[in-house]
């Protein structure tokens, strides 16, 4: 395995007083770290689907991307703050600190959790919904990693989100 890197969640939560959905990943990868913003792996599906499921144009942009999600309700989050990983492995995460969702349902509106993948899922359930009481549908990650889900099955599972958005 490689070696473990601590790390710290460099960029806030995406979100306005208008939020009612939060989607919530892990951590950011490396990638996303170098580009300041959630999703930035070139190769992950995230943008692509989310521009499919809300059927907008496919943001190229942060601001852009940040504008088509804000414009649907919807906030973006990991589930948490720190930990020591290898790479972009969630698998490999060890001495995770919980991001602090609490404080961030008091700021909007949200009422409907999603996360990306097992990892966002497992760290949610087990500090954040003790506190949230807000149960969350796990959706597919929209990793590279993950290549065996098809994008068209990604568009079709992350449609609840749209279903739920405004």
């Amino acid at each position: 395995m490689a070696e473990l890197t601590h790390v710290t969640h460099e960029f806030p939560p995406l979100f306005d007083a208008d939020s009612e959905v939060l989607i919530l990943g892990s951590i950011p990868s490396p990638r996303s770290r170098e580009q300041g913003f959630y999703y930035g792996h070139p190769q992950n599906r995230f943008w692509k689907v989310m521009a499919a499921v809300l059927e907008e144009p496919l943001p190229e942009t942060i601001d852009e991307k940040k504008a088509m999600l804000l414009k649907h309700h919807i906030a973006l989050w990991d589930s948490l703050e720190e930990c020591d990983i290898a790479g972009a492995s969630d698998s490999s995460i060890k001495n995770p600190v919980p991001t602090d969702i609490p404080a961030l349902l008091k700021k909007t509106k949200i009422h409907k959790i999603f996360t990306t993948g097992a990892a966002a899922q497992k760290y949610y359930d087990k500090y954040q919904l003790p506190l949230t009481g807000i149960p969350a549908v796990k959706l597919p990650s929209t990793s590279p990693a993950n290549c065996a889900v098809k994008t068209e099955t990604l568009v079709k599972e992350y449609s609840a989100i749209r279903d739920t958005a405004i």
